[in-house]
């Protein structure tokens, strides 16, 4: 059982990680073990934090307060006020996770939330989010994002482009992709040892038979026959305004949703604070709460940390072995 500590990576400085990250020590102290790799004076004044030099101290010193593995950066914070000379830092910060989870070092990767234009603005950062960067960290082509909480787990097809611009994006060879690697986590990650998996349609009802799109019925019903062939437990094309009913959640491990509010109205509508971000396909486990920023409340002392401490409860369960 792997009981390494996850790494946490800092995030915007200027948004609420800073705020949150000791937050997520005082909750989860006494139950699994994480650093942070950031800088400590971006912490609010007070905190209880303890200074380590590798990973494998950290769970002695969470009795104490905070592990904070040191990352300097080149300027102090303002809450709400981003500054791209944060930028090399918040990237060095995930680069530094990465590597740490890639030698064994820590057990799982927890990312907390950035801002690309700073890192844009700051350090020419050419990827359009985290996910992107860190398959191009771990070397993988392909990567899928997963929502999670104990009431639901949802993957969009497609995920941050305009709803124009959906079906253009779609393929038979995207959607395979899609599904075998969310097939494949359920079963290596969430130990589902015969993962079922509900496949919404495109169109309003499935298509109705093609009356309201033609997509199911040309390619999207056959792959997910073929798929079947293949012994995955597939159900779908099916109405998505039909999928998310407690006695329909009741019949599949996943939902794969063709775009991205398809995906997230459910969940968020189901389990708002709770929902984790999951990234499947990477060699190690990377999960993230699912918000952003906040820098409208940053510095205020209203940041919710429920969804960042699923996260990491989930990180921590996935890289032992006993998510479920």
């Amino acid at each position: 059982m792997n009981t390494k500590p996850v790494a946490l990576t800092c995030g915007e400085p200027a948004g609420i990680g800073p705020e949150l990250a000791p937050m997520l020590w005082d909750a989860l102290k006494d139950e699994l073990s994480f650093f942070l790799i950031g800088d400590a004076s971006h912490l609010p004044a007070g905190s209880a934090y303890v200074e380590i030099s590798a990973p494998s101290e950290a769970p002695a010193a969470m009795a104490r307060g905070l592990p904070v593995l040191p990352l300097p950066m080149a300027a102090p914070r303002v809450a709400g006020t981003p500054n791209p000379a944060h930028a090399a830092g918040v990237i060095a910060s995930i680069e530094r996770g990465v590597a740490l989870v890639q030698s064994g070092e820590a057990g799982a990767l927890c990312t907390l939330p950035i801002h690309k234009k700073a890192l844009k603005d700051g350090a020419a950062f050419a990827f359009p989010g985290h996910t992107e960067f860190l398959a191009h960290l771990a070397g993988v082509e392909h990567v899928v994002m997963m929502l999670a909480s104990p009431a639901l787990r949802v993957v969009p097809a497609t995920i941050h482009i305009a709803l124009a611009d959906v079906p253009k994006a779609l393929t038979p060879h995207s959607l395979r992709r899609t599904l075998e690697i969310t097939n494949a986590a359920l079963r290596s990650q969430f130990h589902i040892a015969a993962p079922r998996l509900a496949v919404a349609g495109l169109n309003p009802h499935a298509g109705e038979g093609g009356t309201m799109g033609l997509e199911e019925i040309t390619w999207i019903a056959p792959l997910l026959e073929e798929l079947r062939s293949t012994g995955l437990d597939i159900a779908g094309p099916l109405p998505a305004d039909t999928m998310f009913h407690t006695a329909a959640r009741a019949r599949y491990d996943a939902a794969i949703c063709m775009y991205h509010d398809q995906a997230l109205i459910p969940i968020k509508t189901l389990d708002f604070d709770r929902g984790v971000n999951v990234t499947l396909g990477l060699p190690f486990v990377r999960t993230s709460p699912d918000h952003g920023t906040a820098f409208d409340i940053a510095g205020h002392g209203l940041a919710n940390p429920s969804s960042s401490i699923e996260a990491l409860r989930l990180a921590w369960a996935m890289a032992k072995g006993t998510a479920t």
